[in-house]
């Protein structure tokens, strides 16, 4: 072989290789950004969600029982309107999104997503006082608190900012902080 040979083999079997390693590159990230959701965020959140009833409560073993057979109960029964708000707000994008959004859709979009909102709270109402039947008085306290520092978190989405602040005078343009958790700043 010459040498203009062997540099057109080389170059070829380079330009072959770069090829084969972007292709098996993009391989990679395709079946990464393509793996199959490993269940739905109902089910992930569903059973193992607060593991730390039983301790933070002191729960016998039958009451750990019943708190999670009525956790799954509940869980149960929010799922169609978890579905349909979930379906609702992908609607509610999609109308967003376009040149001309139409008012009245959003509107009852988000009309629709408040009444299933309320509902679930309502069932989230009675599973609170069901498990508050499966307590003792002393349990029933600390059950209180756990919700209340639960429903904290996951209304202004777990920010410690939030969590131990609120404001007060936002009409007067006033964004002053008052301490909840009793700490001075």
């Amino acid at each position: 072989m010459d040498f203009m040979t062997s540099k057109r083999f080389m170059t070829t079997a380079l330009v072959f290789l770069v090829v084969l390693n972007i292709t098996l590159l993009g391989m990679f990230w395709w079946q990464g950004a393509h793996q199959p959701f490993q269940g739905s965020p109902i089910s992930t959140r569903e059973f193992n969600h607060h593991p730390s009833f039983t301790a933070q409560l002191g729960l016998t073993e039958a009451q750990a029982l019943s708190f999670r057979n009525l956790r799954q109960e509940h869980f149960r029964k929010v799922a169609p309107e978890m579905e349909a708000i979930a379906q609702l707000k992908t609607q509610l994008l999609d109308e967003s999104l376009i040149a001309k959004p139409d008012p009245k859709k959003i509107a009852m979009l988000a009309e629709k997503i408040g009444t299933n909102q309320a509902a679930i709270e309502r069932k989230l109402a009675l599973h609170f006082n069901a498990l508050a039947q499966v307590c003792t008085p002393e349990q029933r306290n600390t059950l209180k608190k756990v919700l209340e520092r639960f429903a904290t978190r996951r209304l202004f989405g777990r920010n410690e900012h939030w969590e131990k602040h609120k404001y007060q005078g936002k009409d007067k343009g006033e964004y002053s902080t008052i301490p909840l958790t009793g700490e001075a700043h």
